[in-house]
């Protein structure tokens, strides 16, 4: 059985497959016992693997690994048919089965995500055991339905991480049995209550609280409760303050009375992961604070706030929501690139989805390619969709979502720009009770001034997640089925086997505005483009839907077209 693969050997493209070519490998014919045989049909290219190509074995999520002698291969976003049945797998598995997989894979605690420390679906064929078919979670595939395109079972990848935008990632109540830090002010007169969750923390921290809020602490605590006095501590020393009783950070903050920038700057910092602060006050900071945008991508932190005298009001879902707000005005920044793309579409085909969308980017070509992709789709779903490319007028963002909300600003924004400017740019874009979410993938460390005023004076949000999970790969799939999502509006252009490489190369030269898929089983189709691929092919061409986006029966003639030997 021939098998052609993209191994990648070290950094830069030109270490993915040898001399520009994929290279033929060997494949056992038979699983062993607890192994799938699977043939890969279709595998999407995504930014995140610029990292990998760029940095090779110091990939984090290589550990190290000296790629030259022990390769690894691209392709996470895979969708794949079952051939062959290991012994264990018998009454689970058939030869026929179609599976996506899940990527984001965990071995006793470690990533060991597939397309990275697993080799991914950059292959034709490949065996696939115990590494995802019985790591933490048990098994990181999801069955896909019949109706479900190739592309489209693939795409699930990319839009399941959509997906888990709008799901609630953050924790949003004092940790039961955590370390808790309540900073205050001494000469702090207002009387504060605390409704709920005062008894959840093991250990509190105060500093610099007044008399009343220490008698509110001791008497609300649960029994056993450590509390420890830290008083005197400057904003600068917060950092080497707390070491002892807090290594990790505290899980959870509460800044009482908030009035200095540089003290919410230098307190942010010590959020736990997955940790929370919590600012309540009714006067506004004397500036912007600098806060980590990349924590709230990777580590979930949540800062959540209330004006009211209850310290617990802050919290809980009811007041911090993870939904776009339903008819309202959502602004997506880095629009018309692929995964702004996949904002938007989500937002269009929502039922009960934004009435106004307003798309910021900076490439004339892409905003065509979207609107071409997205503007019927808007019309028919009664949405407003208008787009803005501020590089072409003296108009500022700012003004431009101002003019169109009459001053209101937007209900929501989304960033797929991994910039720290760009991102505290955007969260300006916000209105009162707006919700901000970090989509782009910035490093840990990359500070942005937030109106962190805001969190408690107008319950803004600033929220961010990374990856998906199984369960958000198969609601996208699930949706997929019942028509509610089409995820291959959101392909732009197609290859066979042999353009591994070149699809490679586009990604990270960002040809296309949206996705690129390679289809393993494929041979001797080019990277092209949908409205390339219509022009030399006019009978897959005629198969595409309005405004030339991808459809199954395009599947089908694109694989009869190009069907590798033996395929």
């Amino acid at each position: 059985m021939p098998n052609l693969a993209w191994n990648t050997y070290g950094k830069g493209v030109e270490n993915v497959g040898r001399d520009g070519k994929p290279e033929a490998v060997d494949l056992p014919v038979d699983p062993g016992p607890d192994q799938l045989l699977i043939r890969i049909d279709a595998v999407g290219l995504c930014f995140s693997d610029v990292k990998l190509i760029r940095q090779g074995g110091d990939h984090p999520k290589l550990y190290g690994r000296d790629l030259s002698v022990e390769p690894t291969r691209l392709g996470h976003e895979a969708a794949v048919t079952v051939i062959a049945v290991g012994a264990d797998h018998a009454d689970t598995y058939s030869p026929g089965d179609r599976l996506a997989i899940q990527p984001d894979i965990h071995v006793d605690g470690r990533s060991t995500a597939y397309g990275y420390t697993i080799p991914g679906g950059l292959v034709q064929y490949h065996l696939i055991g115990p590494e995802v078919l019985d790591a933490d979670d048990g098994a990181y595939v999801i069955p896909i339905a019949d109706e479900i395109g190739y592309a489209s079972g693939a795409l699930s990848e990319p839009w399941a991480c959509v997906e888990a935008s709008y799901t609630q990632r953050r924790r949003l109540e004092p940790l039961a049995g955590g370390t808790m830090w309540i900073v205050g002010r001494s000469d702090d007169t207002t009387l504060y209550r605390w409704s709920a969750f005062l008894d959840r923390p093991g250990t509190v921290v105060l500093t610099d609280v007044s008399d009343s809020v220490a008698s509110l602490v001791e008497a609300g605590v649960a029994s056993g409760t450590e509390i420890i006095r830290r008083d005197g501590i400057a904003p600068g020393e917060y950092g080497s303050a707390f070491g002892d009783v807090a290594p990790e950070g505290f899980d959870d903050i509460v800044v009482l009375d908030p009035r200095s920038a540089d003290q919410v700057e230098a307190a942010a910092p010590l959020i736990a992961f997955r940790g929370t602060m919590n600012l309540v006050g009714t006067e506004p900071l004397d500036g912007k604070p600098a806060l980590d945008v990349g924590r709230l991508h990777y580590h979930y932190t949540a800062f959540v706030g209330t004006n009211s005298g209850d310290v617990a009001a802050s919290y809980g879902e009811d007041r911090n929501r993870a939904e776009l707000r339903p008819r309202g005005v959502a602004v997506f920044v880095g629009a018309a690139g692929p995964m702004g793309q996949m904002h938007m579409q989500r937002a269009i085909e929502l039922p009960d989805g934004p009435r106004l969308l307003l798309a910021i980017d900076l490439d004339d070509h892409r905003i065509e390619a979207t609107k071409a992709m997205l503007g019927d789709l808007a019309v028919e779903r009664g949405r407003e969709l208008v787009f803005f490319n501020p590089t072409h007028t003296d108009e500022t963002q700012d003004d431009f979502v101002r003019r169109m909300t009459g001053g209101a600003m937007a209900d929501d924004v989304v960033v797929s720009v991994p910039v720290g400017p760009v991102m505290a740019g955007a969260a300006e874009l916000m209105g009162p009770d707006g919700m901000f979410v970090a989509f782009a993938g910035v490093p840990n460390g990359t500070l942005a001034p937030l109106d962190a005023s805001n969190v408690y004076l107008a319950n803004a949000q600033f929220t961010g997640t990374s990856g998906s999970s199984i369960e958000d790969q198969a609601s996208v799939l699930g949706k997929a089925e019942r028509g509610e999502l089409t995820p291959s509006r959101s392909l732009a252009a197609v290859g066979g086997i042999d353009a591994g490489q070149a699809g490679v190369q586009a990604m990270l030269d960002g040809d296309f505005a949206g996705k690129i898929m390679i289809f393993p089983q494929a041979s001797g189709l080019p990277l092209m483009g949908l409205a390339d691929l219509a022009e030399q092919y006019p009978e897959i061409g005629a198969a595409l839907g309005e405004g030339g986006v991808w459809t199954e029966d395009a599947e089908r003639l694109l694989l009869s077209t190009f069907a590798a030997p033996d395929a």
